[in-house]
């Protein structure tokens, strides 16, 4: 028996359907419904609606979390597409030296989490991180980078940067060298210097490359944790406390499930949201 040519696609999907459906659905859906009880996981829990969502909207406390997760992601976002495509139309050219610089980029990429948040607590300690010793060297005062609250947060966007950044790096050169070296000889010889190629060529076909690194990049900030754990634990005074870290706080600190499993619901319907309004944002200017 042939398999139908029409629903032919629809059947290969099933697979990743049915995974999406066990282990993001599913868990979502309990989410929702823990949401609407307070349960501490030691006393049988007990039905109190949405006063969850209430309790972390009066408190501030989902405020705070939004915010500081849009501000760190805007930044690790920009700083990681802005870096990426720099390093990609730098790097893109033939050479031993070209092909070392571009491993030593992207091997931050694939380095943990963990690895990178210790060797960055390192190099920023105030006392005796390298860092704090530059700073000092050319005759300013030396900062807590992770114990200010106003830097906190900027100061591990740029850790995140700095490790996310060859990932960007890598899909803006697949994205380059798809194109044609046609264009820009033609561009060259009508007396196009190199800004306007980049401008009137090399970046409008490089959209697509850049809706997914954007798009990517947005998903994985909002997804930070381990840096905050390790580096401030949400401090100081919740000024890196990031959705994901929240989460984790409210359910093994604080033991409450229903306040976690709130803001499992609410940081979903954010990612959803920015996504969908992310890749609208890009589609319309594509057609414009």
């Amino acid at each position: 028996m042939k398999p139908n040519k029409k629903y032919g696609p629809y059947a290969m999907l099933v697979p990743t359907l049915g995974l999406l459906g066990i282990f993001f659905l599913y868990p979502l859906f309990v989410a929702a419904r823990q949401s609407l009880y307070s349960w501490d996981l030691l006393t049988p829990p007990a039905y109190v609606g949405w006063s969850n969502y209430a309790a972390l909207w009066q408190k501030g406390e989902l405020a705070r979390a939004f915010r500081n997760t849009l501000l760190y992601s805007s930044v690790v976002v920009a700083g990681s597409m802005a870096l990426g495509l720099a390093f990609a139309v730098a790097l893109d050219r033939p050479g031993k030296i070209v092909s070392f610089v571009r491993s030593a980029v992207f091997s931050a990429y694939v380095i943990s989490w963990v690895a990178v948040a210790l060797l960055f607590m390192w190099l920023l300690d105030r006392d005796a991180g390298l860092v704090s010793r530059l700073v000092r060297a050319v005759g300013l005062p030396a900062r807590s980078w992770l114990g200010d609250p106003h830097v906190a947060l900027y100061t591990l966007a740029a850790v995140s940067v700095w490790k996310i950044t060859g990932y960007a790096m890598v899909i803006f050169l697949a994205g380059l060298q798809d194109i044609p070296p046609a264009l820009h000889e033609a561009a060259a010889l009508d007396g196009a210097n190199r800004l306007v190629r980049f401008l009137r060529i090399t970046w409008p076909l490089l959209r697509p490359s850049a809706v997914f690194v954007a798009t990517t990049s947005l998903i994985m900030s909002f997804q930070a944790f381990d840096v905050v754990r390790i580096m401030t634990q949400g401090g100081p005074v919740h000024s890196t406390e990031l959705f994901v870290y929240a989460i984790y706080e409210q359910i093994f600190m604080n033991l409450r499930v229903g306040r976690a499993s709130a803001l499992v619901v609410v940081y979903s319907g954010l990612i959803l949201a920015l996504t969908l309004l992310q890749l609208r944002a890009w589609r319309e200017r594509r057609v414009a």
